[in-house]
Order: structure tokens, then C-alpha cells, then sequence
């Protein structure tokens, strides 16, 4: 009776674990490349935690949070992509509150942040998402976007934004950097 139970139980779990990989294939085949190959990315992370968590080398806690970021990341790209209906997904970074200082010298509240606004000429704040805690997620502005904003001046003011209009720091340098690389001295 013993080995009985120890059959079904694997097969549920094998029938179970082949529904995952049909359900994860259905919605992947839903998207485009860019996106396919985002949630590719994303299942990689995954398995680098889960890996690492099998080893014992990482917490319960920071498996925890790493997973439920992941998640939070996927359902943010998924939001995207459906949304606009384009296979665009930027770069996406997912921090919960204590985190804030991973990408801000100066965090901002999270009660502060707007959904699309722009923080420190950076990052767009796409809103918060609830995935075992709460993590706010940022797309990181591509280098055209940057421009664009310090050159028509419009730095968005937010917690992030300088006072002074200006400052380099409103145009998205921080104070002491110089718009342009010195060149380089070669001998002569």
C-alpha cells in the first residue's frame, strides 16, 4: 500500500509539473521574441535562485524576496506588453521600500511616487506591484530619452528633482560632472 501512494503521488506531481511547462509555453507563445526571451530571462533567475537555495547557500528570507521580485518583474512585463500591445519591454528594476537606496542616492517615499513619473531624469515609476510583499517597479529611461528630457529642460520635478532650476543636477548630472568626456592625451 505503501509504494502505492509513492506511485500516484509521483504521478500527480509529474502531471502537475507538465501542466506548469504546458500553461508557461501557451502564454510565452502569446508574445513576441522580445518579450518571450524577457520571460526566458526571467525563468533563468529562477532557477539560479532556486539553485542556489537548493545548495543552502542563500536564506529562506532572501529566496523569499528574490522569487516574489521575479514574479513581481514578470507580471509588470506581462502589464506592459498587453497593454501597449508591443513587444517592447524596457529595463525593468523591482525594489521593495527598503531597498529605495539600491537605485537612489536619495530614495523617495514610495507615498510620494506617481504612477509615470519621472525620477531623477532616470527611471519612470510604473507603479507597485504585490507579489508576497510590495515592490516598486522603475523602467530605466534608454539613453534617447535621457537626452531628450535634459535637452527640452523638462526634468520632471518629483522627490528626486533638484529645486534649483539651474543646476546641473536638474539636468541630470550630478553636481562636479562635466556634459562631455576630457579628451584623451595621447605623447607626442
Amino acid at each position: 500500500m505503501g509504494n502505492l501512494k509513492r506511485i500516484v503521488l509521483l504521478v500527480l506531481a509529474l502531471a502537475m509539473a507538465g501542466g506548469v511547462v504546458h500553461a508557461q509555453r501557451a502564454e510565452q507563445s502569446q508574445f513576441g521574441p522580445v518579450m518571450q526571451a524577457y520571460l526566458g530571462y526571467l525563468r533563468n533567475e529562477q532557477e539560479v535562485v532556486d539553485d542556489r537555495a537548493s545548495r543552502h547557500e542563500i536564506s529562506g528570507d532572501y529566496y523569499r524576496r528574490n522569487s516574489n521580485r521575479i514574479r513581481a518583474l514578470r507580471q509588470m512585463a506581462i502589464r506592459l506588453v498587453t497593454k501597449s500591445d508591443n513587444d517592447y519591454v524596457p529595463e525593468l528594476e523591482a525594489v521593495a521600500a527598503d531597498e529605495m537606496r539600491i537605485l537612489f542616492e536619495e530614495p523617495p517615499s514610495p507615498r510620494t511616487l506617481r504612477v509615470s513619473q519621472i525620477v531623477k531624469n532616470t527611471f519612470r515609476y510604473l507603479g507597485p506591484v504585490t507579489s508576497g510583499e510590495v515592490f516598486y517597479v522603475f523602467a530605466r529611461l534608454d539613453p534617447y530619452e535621457q537626452a531628450a528630457l535634459i535637452e527640452s529642460g523638462n526634468g520632471v520635478d518629483g522627490p528626486m528633482s533638484s529645486t534649483t532650476p539651474d543646476s546641473s543636477a536638474a539636468k541630470g548630472q550630478r553636481v562636479g560632472d562635466s556634459a562631455t568626456r576630457p579628451r584623451r592625451s595621447s605623447p607626442r
